[in-house]
């Protein structure tokens, strides 16, 4: 019998049952994809990371989903800093080799700070008819500048008009379902501010023919600081509130430097630890 060890932990958590909630394999050695990828099921949260040795970061970590592996996640790779720095004794500065690169992070306390890939982006975007369709809102409440943008993850993000557009998001699975990345998969960020260096936003995501909402979404924060960076709106600095809808407050800190740089942040909270048992 094989045993591994597993921590809970929830990021961008400013309460214990708050943030998004992630578990990481500290030694995925052994696993084989298949295996990885129904722990993920078995678990069926957003995500599950698996901590792997590495010849070129403090530590290698694939991330999946219950149905796929992803090149790389905000909460996953804050979640899985805060426990590589314990299981390596590795400090405040670290990297993480993952399959979209070499990701730096850093903590002050428990508090987690990644910087993203430069961005990436295409047209593509439907036009403001059909994404009030997709999204269940009127097309007043849609801004221009819809895009994709690619940090790490491609990822359609689009600005409304106000807070409450934001929270009267209702998308239409068969519709959100033809808005596709490169890999075939439909994902939907939208934000508006709500106050001075403030914003609120959603994430959404289709799996199985059903609309998930994603409580606190650190890839798609980042690609919000690509499209600031895109739209020459740099520097600045944002609090993000998420989650509230699902009842999982997350809050997420982003900043884009004069010279591009993203930055996305938030708060680590271990609450478990466990043990899986395989033959």
């Amino acid at each position: 019998m094989r045993t591994y060890n597993y921590r809970l932990v929830n990021v961008f958590a400013e309460s214990t049952f708050g943030g998004n909630p992630l578990c990481v394999f500290e030694d995925g050695r052994g696993l084989t994809d298949t295996e990885m990828q129904a722990l993920a099921l078995q678990f069926n949260l957003s995500e599950t990371t698996f901590v792997l040795p590495s010849d070129d970061a403090t530590a290698r970590v694939r991330i999946f989903t219950p149905t796929f592996e992803m090149p790389f996640a905000g909460h996953p790779t804050l979640g899985s800093s805060f426990v590589v720095r314990d299981l390596r004794n590795a400090g405040d500065n670290i990297t993480l080799s993952m399959k979209a690169g070499i990701i730096p992070v850093s903590a002050v306390g428990d508090r987690w700070t990644l910087t993203a890939n430069a961005p990436t982006s295409r047209d593509g975007a439907p036009d403001r008819a059909t994404l009030a369709a997709t999204l269940g809102i009127a097309e007043q409440d849609i801004l221009d500048g819809a895009r994709w943008v690619n940090t790490g993850s491609d990822q359609l993000i689009v600005p409304l008009a106000s807070v409450d557009a934001v929270r009267r998001v209702a998308p239409k699975p068969d519709l959100l379902k033809r808005q596709q990345n490169a890999l075939g998969r439909s994902m939907a960020y939208v934000f508006a501010p709500s106050g001075d260096e403030a914003i609120e936003s959603r994430f959404f995501f289709v799996n199985h023919d059903s609309v998930i909402e994603d409580p606190g979404t650190g890839s798609a924060t980042a690609n919000l600081g690509g499209w600031i960076l895109l739209n020459q709106h740099n520097p600045c600095r944002f609090t993000i509130a998420q989650g509230a809808q699902v009842g999982r407050p997350c809050h997420l800190a982003l900043s884009v430097s004069n010279t591009g740089a993203i930055q996305v942040g938030g708060r680590v909270i271990e609450i478990g630890r466990g043990t899986i048992t395989l033959p």
